[in-house]
């Protein structure tokens, strides 16, 4: 090789110079997915190319690459807040499964407002991402059908919204498996803290239980549900306004794990005590569930798991295939709280 090639960066043309082919058949050889490189020459042409350029100490410019191919291998994670360590275990299974496949992803928090969300977004846009994956999608929002419109790939992850691909746990299945175990240990009068009514999560989880309460013979009021926010404080003023409004339950389902904390609150803040007086179950199976001084009892969903199925859907997604929603299986951990 001549010094002058020895002293800066090995081009493609370099290399095509001296194995005597086009530039461009290196070229596809080199950066071209499996399949166009197989189609790019025959199988011991490409293995001098890749001898030649692992020899020589060939690597391309990210920039040129990126330019060339349109594609920057990052991924922009939208989710309401990373302090929900729900969405941080999902964002997790994320990072892990974009790794394996050469990608990196950075993600935002959008406080579950609708604006900031909008803004979040043109924000990653304007960086290049390949695509989104959305983790607060709004029931009643108008954002998905917009980027679905401007054909900007993307995928949701832990909220679904008709009609657009996303990894979820199956939060129906979840709501009814909390249905069936209060039900079988006797529970007649329940409640539920159902968390926003904007997200597909709550709906869910909440219609699942109600509509399998019913068809078990039980009977709910109106005011045995009330919409909350998905934090502690949320599930505290809850069951304090369900306790206040004389359904007298002896079982409360809040739909994530924070808010049932927040229920044992209300309840200790009553002199009653969670798994004696009233029992509570919760949804996520988040890591303190089990080590509380009252263990909760809990719906697991397989979050990083989630994660890494809304990386596999979004490279479906990039390379142009139909993708139908994933529901992933949740299973119920019955503890202390309701046992």
């Amino acid at each position: 090789m001549d010094n002058h090639t020895s002293e800066r960066a090995v081009t493609l043309k370099d290399l095509a110079r001296q194995l005597g082919i086009h530039p461009s058949t290196v070229s596809r050889v080199l950066h071209s997915d499996p399949v166009v490189a197989r189609g790019a020459a025959s199988e011991s042409t490409a293995r001098r190319v890749r001898e030649l350029a692992a020899e020589l100490g060939y690597s391309p410019d990210p920039q040129a690459t990126s330019l060339r191919t349109r594609r920057t291998h990052l991924l922009g994670v939208v989710v309401p807040r990373l302090s929900d360590l729900v969405l941080a275990i999902m964002y997790e299974g994320v990072e892990q499964e974009a790794a394996g496949i050469g990608y990196s992803a950075f993600v935002t928090n959008s406080r579950d407002d609708a604006g900031e969300q909008r803004r979040k977004v043109e924000l990653m846009l304007a960086r290049r991402v390949d695509g989104l994956i959305i983790g607060d999608s709004h029931l009643d929002g108008d954002l998905l059908p917009e980027l679905h419109r401007r054909a900007i790939p993307f995928v949701l992850m832990n909220r679904r919204h008709p009609g657009f691909p996303s990894a979820t746990c199956d939060d129906v299945r979840g709501g009814e498996l909390v249905a069936e175990h209060l039900w079988a240990q006797g529970h007649r009068k329940v409640a539920v803290i159902a968390g926003e009514p904007y997200a597909s999560t709550a709906v869910d989880r909440t219609s699942g239980f109600s509509e399998r309460w019913r068809a078990l013979g039980g009977s709910m009021p109106e005011e045995a549900i009330v919409w909350s926010r998905f934090d502690t404080q949320g599930g505290r003023e809850a069951a304090e306004k369900i306790l206040a409004s004389g359904v007298d339950p002896t079982a409360l389902f809040a739909v994530n794990d924070f808010a049932a904390i927040g229920a044992m609150g209300a309840l200790r803040s009553r002199g009653m005590t969670a798994g004696q007086d009233c029992a509570v179950v919760g949804f996520n199976d988040t890591s303190l569930a089990a080590e509380l001084p009252i263990p909760l009892s809990s719906v697991r969903s397989p979050m990083a798991e989630i994660g890494r199925v809304a990386v596999r859907l979004l490279t479906r997604v990039l390379r142009g295939e139909t993708v139908e929603p994933v529901l992933l299986q949740p299973t119920l951990q019955v503890r202390e709280s309701s046992a």
